[in-house]
């Protein structure tokens, strides 16, 4: 764990005890118990967690695993995360409405497994803006939100929101122009499904849980998706072709808590966990893809053989022509639900151009 890790764990513990000591001070002076609410209030909390990713997953091994040791820790052990990956508790689209249903306390997902859900928050995920890595996706999506404020996630807790950055096409066969993707039954999920239509490919929707199955029967012959999925979800096994495509995809993933959950921790608790988070979000979640995407690239080039396909440049032109028009569909569909998806738009290239600058 990185020095900052460890400042801001003795001093959120300062913080806790801190509080707990003034609580315990005041309870000498009153008859009646102090509520669980109160500051000061030592709790005991146990909170589940939901997600659809393998138990092996760096989402699982790294995101969930070391953000729960760290929210324990500065919480003093008042607050104990349980993880229940790979599906065991909610299925993947599921999971946001589960936390917000009490099902699990708490979930980590994809807002673009129940596309029309979170219509806002698609300007984040459309085809044509650029992200140079994830670094720079997670970075536009969780400032762009927060700034934001929309109304369709004020029903739970968003603790993080992190991105993938960009995706690219990985196939059984290759795909070097336009003409090879024609009919192609493709993976893909939420607005990424549009774009491959766009483009003359047959989008086939299904969580990244299921692909590899579909991918070894011929159910579908490609994916849409970050690299990391070649090692993560061992998507090289079954494939042998990756075309590079940055401009097609980007996907957001959600950690939410329950409202009356998150109510129900002390706000001395509640501050040092926010603390936390954003420093674990900024340390650790905004690259986790990079890290994932690097290291499944070395895999399938040096492993499995996979062959890299470079567009070239007056064909990358005739791709983000055809998905350009996918950004003045989501204009007008925002327009006709009273939001003002113009100004969304262009939050998220603002704030694209700003980090691409920083994160290259």
């Amino acid at each position: 764990m990185k020095i900052k890790f460890k400042l801001i764990i003795v001093l959120s513990i300062i913080v806790v005890l801190a509080a707990a000591l003034a609580a315990g001070c005041s309870q000498s002076e009153a008859v009646a118990e102090p509520s669980p609410n109160q500051d000061g209030a030592r709790v005991s909390m146990d909170l589940s967690l939901a997600h659809f990713f393998p138990a092996t997953h760096p989402a699982e091994t790294v995101l969930v695993q070391e953000w729960a040791a760290l929210i324990n820790e500065v919480t003093d052990g008042q607050i104990t995360i349980t993880s229940y990956p790979g599906q065991t508790l909610l299925a993947a689209p599921e999971i946001y409405d589960g936390v917000q249903n009490g099902i699990a306390d708490l979930g980590l997902s994809c807002f673009s497994y129940t596309r029309g859900r979170f219509p806002l928050l698609e300007a984040f995920e459309l085809p044509g803006i650029v992200y140079n890595n994830s670094k720079v996706a997670s970075k536009v999506a969780w400032e762009g939100i927060m700034e934001l404020d929309p109304d369709e996630v004020k029903d739970t807790k968003l603790m993080m929101v992190l991105a993938t950055g960009p995706g690219d096409l990985f196939t059984k066969v290759p795909v070097r122009t336009l003409e090879d993707l024609q009919g192609l039954e493709i993976r893909a999920t939420g607005l990424s499904a549009k774009t491959l239509e766009a483009m003359g490919a047959t989008p086939v929707a299904m969580p990244q849980s299921e692909a590899y199955e579909s991918l070894s029967r011929g159910v579908v012959v490609g994916n849409l998706s970050p690299i990391e999925v070649l090692q993560g979800w061992r998507h090289a096994e079954v494939t042998e072709y990756l075309t590079m495509t940055p401009f097609l995809y980007n996907n957001l993933f959600f950690v939410n808590m329950n409202l009356d959950v998150w109510h129900e921790i002390p706000v001395h608790l509640q501050e040092v966990m926010t603390a936390a988070t954003e420093q674990f979000f900024e340390e650790v979640a905004i690259g986790l893809w990079d890290m994932q995407n690097e290291s499944a690239l070395e895999f399938a080039v040096n492993q499995t053989n996979q062959e890299i396909i470079n567009l070239s440049e007056a064909e990358t032109m005739r791709w983000m022509e055809l998905v350009q028009p996918i950004q003045e569909e989501y204009l007008a569909e925002m327009s006709a639900l009273g939001l003002d998806g113009k100004a969304t738009l262009e939050l998220v290239q603002k704030h694209a151009s700003q980090y691409n600058e920083i994160y290259k």
